[in-house]
């Protein structure tokens, strides 16, 4: 066994890999990992000397990039392991990691010039209570800056996600509580075509080997533990025959105007104005 494997086994023996939350040591899952961090890197212009809310900020790596330009973040996620992680790996001045519920930020007494929440939403069932709490936190000048996988070129079944969204689906429900909001979209240059059309043949063959649908009738947690484990069959598959995904980087994403074929929806939104009452009036 090389010691590029020892490691690999000793950071999921010590973070259990469950399939929810991406490794941020495991090379099989590099591609994957870049494009959750090109969304921070897109954010980072919306970030520039504010006071920032990552909102389910995880092991902490978005935060930090956030940091770099920002006059502090604040990451919030309910997962003490991975917080630990965050504080220990990620420690900036200007970046505190708080455990809370995102729907309940009451208690961090801030009003945030940009919430950032990247592949988030599509873990709820009901997502309201979380943009209120984004609308209640944001100063009046402030902007929410969210992404969430494009269920028109999604095609990996992930139990964790209740629902995915199109892009008129997502504008219909953040204008309930924005009155500005703009989709646009995330893509990937050529590599990550190619990579994706990669890990579509692979996941396309395993549901081929369950022409009933037999999976859908498993126990939730079955389900859970053999996604996980498929998640590292299907990359390490890609790697050893097709050699796509290793090289690469959040560089290989971009932000187009549209949504049409992104990999993720990229939503800017922003509260509604506030304008004063002449007495009178």
């Amino acid at each position: 066994m090389t010691a590029q494997h020892t490691g690999q086994e000793r950071s999921e023996r010590g973070r259990l890999f469950t399939g929810e939350r991406l490794p941020d040591d495991d090379p099989r899952f590099r591609a994957d990992l870049a494009r959750h961090l090109a969304a921070y890197h897109l954010a980072r212009r919306h970030c520039a000397g504010k006071l920032v809310l990552d909102a389910g900020c995880g092991e902490g790596y978005g935060a930090a990039l956030l940091a770099d330009v920002a006059r502090r973040v604040v990451g919030v996620d309910r997962n003490l392991p991975a917080l630990a992680h965050a504080r220990r790996r990620q420690a900036r001045p200007n970046l505190a990691f708080v455990c809370a519920d995102l729907e309940r930020l009451g208690a961090l007494n801030e009003r945030f010039g940009v919430v950032c929440n990247f592949q988030v939403i599509e873990h709820l069932m009901e997502p309201s209570g979380l943009l209120r709490a984004f609308a209640e936190h944001l100063a009046d000048d402030g902007q929410l800056v969210l992404t969430t996988p494009n269920r028109l070129t999604s095609f990996s079944e992930n139990p964790y996600h209740v629902r995915e969204y199109t892009a008129e689906e997502l504008a219909g429900l953040l204008r309930r509580f924005f009155s500005q909001v703009d989709i646009h979209g995330v893509a990937g240059n050529a590599k990550v075509t190619a990579y994706e059309a990669s890990r579509r043949r692979q996941v396309e063959r395993l549901l081929r080997l369950d022409p009933l649908g037999l999976r859908r009738l498993l126990p939730a947690p079955v389900v859970r533990w053999a996604f996980a484990r498929l998640a590292r069959v299907v990359r390490t598959l890609i790697a050893r025959y097709e050699g796509h995904g290793v090289s690469i980087e959040p560089d290989d994403f971009f932000e187009q105007s549209s949504a049409d074929g992104a990999l993720d929806l990229l939503a800017i939104c922003h509260l509604p104005r506030v304008t004063a009452t002449l007495p009178g009036a």
